[in-house]
């Protein structure tokens, strides 16, 4: 008997690894199918996305659930409450706030508020350019970049107790991170930064982009200008980077600043190197909730931090922001693999487009550096950072493949 299984099913048969896409084994065929079945347990009866755009609810439909027909989109909580939520299902929007009527459905009919963002590590490319996500993360509390309330998250930082396995996991995948310059978006040109800094400590400042005024989790320090000047004021003689969002240097988001404003503070400002060379060339980054700085605990450097992050408060970072309500709630103080373990391994998911299933974060890593790479052998790379009306054109053709759901 143990030959015939032998026979059946480790030498006749050939097994594809996932992570690296060459021979595997029955072992990693197995891991993969065990990993289809918990995800698709992670996801109730049935989830309705509210107010998402149709480019936007075509690209997540196929992460949130193997079975399609589980998943709907809707324009309104109007239209949501036509398909009778009840106790089981979730009600899904994007970012922190939700709909209008959103929450009042969720309270009324017994069904979770549940908000969705991207993961850490995305794309090759930007979200705003209508590429499609590696990683999501779905919360059932709150979002990790609003520290106004408990998100899960931080519940999960507070109290997980992680394995021997996961931390060697989230340092290898950190390893392979730092060595292969992985970022969130993957965009931008890397190379060695050659700033004049002559000696002087070189401290970058990473700007914020969006539509809100003021991120959440700020108090004294609340805009671009203002995170320039406090950085000044606590290095008088440093020289300061200052990095404009990509999404602002794109053109798909507001919060540009006045130059004349930022070359009164700032020594030099960054707009064509990566984020990842721009934190390689600098000794600290003062940030207020940017990911910059998780980038840069990442690679070992110093962050100050003028806001309430979802790496701040856990003996990291130094933080300037004082009694933060979300820093009061973060109980304990974390390794640096402990953060990565749960910021990275345990708390968003990750799609293969390829495989069209759910994948680890280091296969993920391992996909978007080769995408990375085929693009740079094509000259392709250069069109994704290609120039606003261009994007739009491509935006505009995305949007007539007659893909469905949403608006």
């Amino acid at each position: 008997m143990r030959e015939l299984f032998a026979a059946g099913y480790f030498h006749y048969p050939r097994y594809l690894d996932p992570v690296t896409q060459g021979r595997g084994t029955i072992f990693h065929a197995i891991d993969w199918l065990v990993r289809q079945r918990a995800m698709a347990a992670r996801t109730p009866c049935r989830l309705i996305g509210v107010g998402f755009r149709r480019w936007k609810a075509a690209n997540l439909q196929p992460m949130l659930a193997l079975d399609r027909a589980r998943v709907t989109f809707v324009d309104t909580a109007a239209d949501a409450a036509r398909l009778q939520p009840g106790a089981g299902d979730w009600l899904l929007h994007w970012g922190a706030t939700p709909p209008a009527g959103v929450a009042e459905l969720a309270a009324a009919s017994g069904a979770g508020q549940v908000r969705m963002e991207d993961g850490y590590v995305r794309s090759v490319g930007l979200g705003s350019d209508l590429i499609r996500p590696h990683s999501l993360v779905l919360d059932t509390r709150g979002i990790y970049f609003d520290p106004s309330r408990p998100s899960d998250l931080e519940e999960l930082l507070n109290t997980a107790t992680f394995t021997p396995d996961e931390l060697h996991r989230a340092r290898e995948a950190r390893k392979f991170i730092v060595a292969n310059g992985v970022t969130k978006y993957n965009l931008e040109p890397r190379a060695r930064a050659t700033w004049p800094s002559e000696g002087r400590r070189v401290l970058l400042v990473p700007g914020r982009g969006g539509r809100r005024l003021h991120p959440p989790g700020c108090t004294d320090v609340r805009t671009n200008l203002g995170l320039l000047q406090a950085a000044r004021q606590a290095r008088p003689d440093a020289y300061i980077v200052y990095k404009p969002h990509p999404d602002v240097m794109s053109g798909n988001r507001i919060g540009r600043l006045a130059l004349d404003e930022v070359r009164r503070l700032a020594d030099h400002i960054e707009t064509n190197l990566s984020v990842v060379s721009c934190i390689d060339a600098c000794d600290e980054v003062h940030t207020m909730t940017s990911l910059t700085g998780f980038d840069a605990l990442l690679r070992g450097k110093q962050v100050v931090v003028y806001g309430q992050p979802f790496y701040a408060g856990w003996g990291l970072t130094r933080d300037v922001v004082g009694t933060g309500v979300a820093l009061a709630r973060r109980g304990r103080k974390l390794t640096l693999d402990e953060l990565v373990a749960g910021s990275l391994l345990r708390y968003p998911f990750y799609w293969d487009w390829e495989l069209n299933g759910y994948a680890t974060c280091e296969s993920v890593l391992r996909r978007i550096v080769e995408r990375r790479q085929a693009l740079e052998a094509k000259g392709g790379l250069e069109g994704l950072r290609s120039g606003f009306f261009r994007r739009q054109w491509r935006k505009a053709r995305v949007l007539t493949q007659g893909r469905t759901g949403g608006r």
